[in-house]
């Protein structure tokens, strides 16, 4: 069972994106749970999201986040790419998470988030 916290939905439009979300994966029968962290994202070019913390298939996170974008036309933050780094890099934590971003469910640019303190921030940011 994986899990991550580095999926974002659009400042405001949690509540109703992640009620979308859990009667969609209740009436397809997936094994899947999301709720919201207290953690956000700020971003220049795309706004403010919201973190959700996920537990559940990853083909099926990345699957719901995309279509309540599109569904709800509302902006998502689709985390966990990873480009092959060094692993002192890793062990000191300073690597870094690749993310696309959706509006209405259309790709429209990509994010470099970093870890401080803990918590993820954007590094590098690229409209479509």
């Amino acid at each position: 069972m994986a899990s991550a916290n580095n999926f974002g939905i659009e400042k405001g439009k949690c509540d109703v994106a992640l009620k979308w979300i859990n009667e969609y994966t209740v009436k397809n029968n997936k094994s899947f749970k999301i709720s919201v962290t207290t953690n956000q994202l700020e971003t220049l070019n795309f706004g403010i999201f919201d973190l959700v913390e996920w537990h559940g298939d990853w083909s099926i996170a990345r699957n719901v986040i995309k279509k309540v974008s599109s569904k709800l036309n509302i902006k998502v933050v689709e985390a966990g790419f990873h480009k092959k780094g060094n692993i002192v890099e890793s062990f000191f934590g300073m690597s870094q998470e690749y993310c696309k971003v959706y509006s209405s469910g259309k790709f429209v640019g990509t994010l470099i988030l970093k870890k401080r303190s803990g918590s993820w921030v954007v590094d590098k940011e690229k409209r479509g």
